[in-house]
């Protein structure tokens, strides 16, 4: 029996996840949105985020792309059903883990033992080797290469293009500026930038 989905937010990656449950061959019931004015591809507008307790029993996820804006409404909502959006053209090995609410985009691939957290981003392209940890509230842009036995912390954000080598440890509330090269540890939370990255001081 197909699912039917209600995305919390109509914003564009709102939208992508749109495409996504429809490719798992599952229903979007709708978009809950504070903007009653969004474009939402012809979906129904269910209200806004005080509409969200008249339909508990529903399975939601958020499509929202800012991590602490995801973070917020997951907390506020703890008890709600969430859907997990797992684009049919992902690799997800039988031995790695993909928490609720997560999206994995299309082409994307998680290798033997790694664990994605809850309410991620995988976005499209991004490899995430063996061995892996991401944890809740991250966001991997397209075409990140997160090489084996990495761990990366809450509510992170790496950038477009980034390249992560093996064995490292990154620390949560970092960003990793498109086209980063992490070789060293994050050990603080901050902006990094460039090959190999450094932080950008406040």
């Amino acid at each position: 029996m197909d699912k039917k989905v209600i995305i919390i937010g109509a914003g564009g990656h709102g939208r992508v996840i749109s495409d996504i449950i429809l490719a798992c061959g599952d229903e979007v019931a709708g978009f809950i949105d504070d903007r009653a004015d969004v474009k939402i591809n012809g979906f129904k507008y269910l209200g806004s985020m005080s509409e969200i307790e008249n339909y508990k029993d529903s399975l939601f996820i958020i499509g929202i792309g800012n991590n602490e804006i995801r973070r917020r409404i997951a907390k506020t909502y703890p008890h709600l059903n969430y859907y997990t959006a797992i684009h049919p053209s992902a690799v997800i090995s039988r031995t790695a883990s993909v928490g609720a609410g997560t999206c994995v985009m299309p082409n994307v691939t998680v290798n033997s033992m790694s664990e994605i957290g809850e309410h991620c981003i995988i976005n499209s392209g991004a490899v995430v080797e063996h061995d892996c940890k991401v944890a809740d509230f991250v966001h991997l842009s397209p075409r990140v290469a997160i090489g084996g036995i990495v761990s990366i912390g809450e509510l992170s954000h790496i950038g477009i293009g980034t390249s992560v080598v093996s064995e490292i440890n990154i620390c949560e509330k970092v960003i990793v500026g498109a086209g980063g090269a992490v070789n060293r540890d994050i050990k603080e939370p901050g902006t990094y930038v460039g090959v190999p990255v450094h932080r950008l001081e406040k």
